[in-house]
């Protein structure tokens, strides 16, 4: 149970739960193959059944922590900060990326989009999810769709994902890791036809880092 100081602070953003923060390179969509400060954000209600990190879910397990050390430690590392989760959009984001941007970082969020926008972003990865849809808010500002594909019917919500979302985001489709071998040879195949669609891959996990 928090105090009601510390409370007032995670409700206005001043303070986050903060799961984990590493530097790696980013594995996944548009920045594939780039350097970034990655910062991991407890607590998500969206509930996918093949999340990777399910113990984001529980933003209590995660102690608060000011937004002034996650900053400062972000900025030992990297010119880009990734903001994830967990689902960092339960919280007010304002602040953080605000700090950041005062420190010359460029601020990037991965986001289910299940809240609104808050944040000031340099790029919105939305990667939707089917069991908690996004906020019109994120789809008329996200620079990338990527839609995870775990069985066929999935390239039939990637297209319905595409029709809502602006029309300069660029658009990925991505194997869910455990049916990769399985799925791989379908985006391929989807892509080809589909030229507007790429693809992207969790390159992290073949190279075994975070």
């Amino acid at each position: 149970m928090l105090s009601k100081e510390v409370q007032l602070e995670v409700n206005k953003g001043a303070m986050l739960p903060l799961m984990e923060e590493f530097y790696t390179i980013q594995g996944e969509g548009f920045h594939t193959g780039t350097a970034a400060y990655f910062v991991r954000i407890g607590g998500c209600d969206v509930g996918c059944h093949w999340c990777d990190v399910k113990e984001s879910w529980n933003a209590s397990l995660h102690p608060p922590t000011s937004v002034d050390l996650i900053v400062a430690n972000a900025s030992k590392y990297a010119e880009t900060v990734v903001v994830t989760g967990g689902e960092p959009l339960m919280w007010d984001m304002t602040l953080l990326t605000q700090m950041l941007k005062d420190n010359q970082r460029k601020v990037h969020i991965e986001t289910s989009g299940a809240y609104d926008l808050t944040g000031t972003w340099d790029w919105i990865c939305l990667s939707p999810k089917k069991n908690k849809l996004p906020t019109k808010t994120v789809y008329d500002k996200a620079h990338e769709l990527k839609v995870i594909i775990f069985n066929k019917h999935d390239f039939i919500f990637a297209e319905e994902q595409a029709e809502l979302v602006n029309d300069d985001a660029i658009l990925f489709l991505q194997p869910e890791w455990s049916k990769k071998e399985e799925m791989t040879p379908l985006i391929v195949d989807y892509v080809m036809n589909n030229p507007k669609w790429r693809v992207s891959l969790q390159t992290h996990k073949y190279l075994n880092i975070p």
